[in-house]
């Protein structure tokens, strides 16, 4: 047996791997439940799996890649019958308010400007970052999550975020935008404003 086989079964890796995956899963589905189902259901892939796997990447980006897959079959599955285009009232109000963080020619205000966030990819490696990152994610509207996590996170391309929620490439970049205006703003307030250094 290979060393990452026996990772695959031991039971302190395993657990470590399959919270991060529960952690995961539940950001892209927003439900408990869901999540659960496709971590085991990945797990369980892993495992019948295991003696294909030729090593070429890390155990756990293996593991990732097949629950990522997993969870796009369930959006695929729940989109058949969600329509994502139309604007939520939360929606809505987040575009009220970011019109007064834009001038006219789409260049930030004055007073819209985000303050410095230091070095970005030292904050992200903090767990702390993303327990915040996490609570942010879920203020934000269901749909603009999905979308967000769906091009972001599972890095499906425009095309296929539009064609699985069946959205134009202009409300998709639109969903997008506020997506990512909505977590700046959150993230300053919650993370940034808070005095936290970048890590």
């Amino acid at each position: 047996m290979r060393d990452q086989d026996e990772q695959l079964f031991d039971a302190d890796w395993l657990e470590g791997v399959r919270r991060d995956m529960v952690r995961f899963a539940r950001l892209q589905l927003r439900d408990e439940t869901l999540a659960e189902d496709v971590v085991q259901e990945a797990l369980a892939a892993a495992f019948d799996k295991a003696r294909e796997f030729a090593g070429r990447s890390a155990m756990k980006t293996w593991i990732f890649a097949i629950l990522k897959n997993k969870i796009v079959d369930q959006i695929r599955v729940q989109t058949r019958t969600t329509n994502v285009s139309a604007l939520s009232a939360a929606e809505e109000s987040m575009d009220q308010t970011y019109e007064s963080l834009f001038k006219e020619n789409a260049h930030w205000s004055p007073t819209g400007r985000p303050s410095d966030w230091g070095d970005p990819a030292e904050a992200l490696r903090q767990q702390r970052f993303w327990d915040v990152f996490d609570a942010c994610l879920k203020h934000l509207p269901e749909n603009t999550a999905r979308v967000f996590m769906m091009r972001e996170f599972l890095e499906f391309g425009t095309p296929e975020v539009c064609e699985q929620l069946s959205i134009t490439t202009s409300n998709c970049n639109v969903i997008l935008h506020r997506a990512r205006n909505g977590l700046r703003r959150c993230l300053e307030k919650n993370w940034f404003a808070l005095g936290e250094q970048p890590c």
